[in-house]
């Protein structure tokens, strides 16, 4: 996978973050966080031209940030005529929700044998976050959508954090990004039932409670696809 496992749409602020980082490395995570948040629509062309004038980067450098996102499907070659987003449809939503459900729970599995007093205060810290970030949200403050973006990552990262696979990591954060894509798309933040998975996901994990913790997370994700099918009128 080209994206190390901490990066995600919300981490893309424009400037290196990483040692050894290039500016080819900062803009593709500015496209790829772009297409992600539907700044760029799924469907549209992506014309060279103007796209190197917003990211400040060569033509030939912008192919080859863009042929690196078709292997994450965020991007399709048209032959001779250039460089689309992917189109979003029910098809793939579905597949991202199956990847994503096997992908975490096995990171889970292998955290929960592996973690130690460090994991589970990371879990206990990215919780308290993602609590105050979904208040707001309850509250009406759709202004915050964003804060809830990154906590929600970084809560489902933690959980996961100790399974000791950059592997796995790298590749459930890919399918993240892209099944949280259809989120953004939809525009509508889930209401107290996200609130109420979160909790018992948290309170699961540090119980250790393997299987009721894959029940909450095929639940969880599962019902988010019925919210975007609704949204989006996906076909």
């Amino acid at each position: 996978m080209s994206m190390r496992a901490q990066d995600s749409l919300t981490e893309t602020d424009g400037t290196p973050e990483h040692a050894g980082e290039t500016i080819g490395d900062v803009v593709f995570r500015q496209v790829r966080a772009d297409i992600v948040s539907g700044v760029l629509a799924p469907g549209s062309k992506i014309k060279l031209e103007q796209a190197k004038e917003r990211y400040s980067i060569s033509v030939s450098s912008l192919r080859e940030i863009l042929s690196r996102l078709t292997a994450e499907n965020l991007v399709r070659a048209e032959g001779q005529k250039g460089f689309e987003v992917s189109p979003v449809s029910e098809q793939e939503l579905i597949e991202l929700a199956d990847l994503r459900i096997v992908l975490e729970a096995h990171a889970m599995e292998l955290a929960f044998e592996a973690g130690d007093l460090e994991w589970e205060g990371r879990v206990v810290a990215a919780q308290h976050k993602l609590a105050a970030a979904e208040r707001r949200l309850l509250s009406g403050d759709a202004s915050r959508t964003i804060d809830w973006v990154r906590s929600d990552w970084d809560f489902h990262r933690s959980i996961v954090s100790a399974c000791n696979s950059e592997t796995l990591m790298a590749n459930l954060s890919s399918v993240f990004d892209r099944f949280l894509r259809y989120h953004l798309l939809a525009r509508s933040f889930r209401g107290q039932g996200v609130a109420d998975d979160h909790r018992s996901l948290f309170e699961l994990a540090l119980a250790r409670d393997l299987q009721a913790a894959k029940r909450v997370i095929h639940q969880h994700v599962m019902s988010g696809v019925e919210h975007v099918r609704t949204q989006l009128k996906l076909q």
